[in-house]
């Protein structure tokens, strides 16, 4: 696993899927920023958004480089094949993503709440570059749930499937923070770059934290739990990371 530039937006990115990368960078004279809405905005209004913002910081709107999304509840493979096609194609429009690809540049992380979920899938937060001289990577690693990369089904592919004790948790909390250090490797980062580390599970983590998580060093800069559950049933634990020095909230 190895990056690959994507110059007209300012970055590098990890190579995944079609919906989505694994990852992205900034590229030397570049920095990445970071927005999370006040509310999330169903999607349509999202990307209206994203737009907005990247357009008024005079950059093109290849600079979109990461998205954190919300989704009603846990969609089916096919069900979420059908949304990820809807999605890229707005990214199509911008001239980021090639249609028919499976390259795509952009990272993202997408889940469900567990407690007041949205009706439709709405943008959380959402991450751009922009020319700065700044010494210091900045990055995002896209979420990833307990599911081996490849194509197939989710069930076939997921560690521990329809288990939820917590030795089953374990294993999986073990395999989704592998994978975010494979994804940080990939982009020449370590976990001690990290600025913020999120999880997303309806599943208690006490059991696991200390030796899954905080002694492999995913908890370098502290863990945001947010009560969620990743985009696919029978997924039950998802990680992000990213290494920003500014964010922001929009009104």
């Amino acid at each position: 696993m190895k990056s690959e530039p994507f110059a007209r937006g300012g970055y590098c990115f990890i190579p995944a899927v079609f919906q989505y990368s694994a990852g992205v960078a900034a590229q030397p004279g570049y920095v990445i920023e970071r927005v999370t809405l006040r509310a999330p905005l169903p999607l349509s209004q999202g990307f209206q958004r994203i737009a907005e913002v990247i357009r008024a910081r005079g950059r093109p709107l290849a600079a979109f480089c990461a998205c954190e999304l919300r989704s009603p509840a846990p969609f089916t493979d096919v069900g979420f094949r059908g949304f990820n096609e809807g999605y890229v194609a707005r990214l199509a429009e911008w001239g980021i993503y090639e249609p028919g690809s499976d390259i795509n540049p952009v990272a993202r992380s997408n889940v469900c709440p567990e407690l007041d979920p949205p009706s439709e899938p709405c943008l959380h937060a959402f991450s751009f570059t922009l020319p700065c001289e700044t010494q210091g990577r900045t990055f995002v690693v896209a979420g990833s749930g307990e599911a081996r990369e490849g194509s197939g089904e989710y069930r076939a592919r997921t560690v521990r499937y329809g288990e939820t004790d917590p030795e089953a948790m374990r294993a999986k909390a073990s395999f989704v923070v592998a994978e975010m250090q494979r994804r940080l490797g990939a982009l020449g980062l370590t976990w001690a770059d990290t600025s913020a580390t999120q999880v997303y599970t309806v599943h208690d983590m006490h059991p696991f934290f200390a030796d899954a998580i905080a002694r492999r060093g995913a908890a370098h800069a502290g863990v945001t739990w947010h009560l969620c559950r990743p985009p696919v049933a029978g997924l039950e634990f998802e990680m992000d990371c990213r290494g920003i020095f500014t964010e922001h909230r929009l009104p």
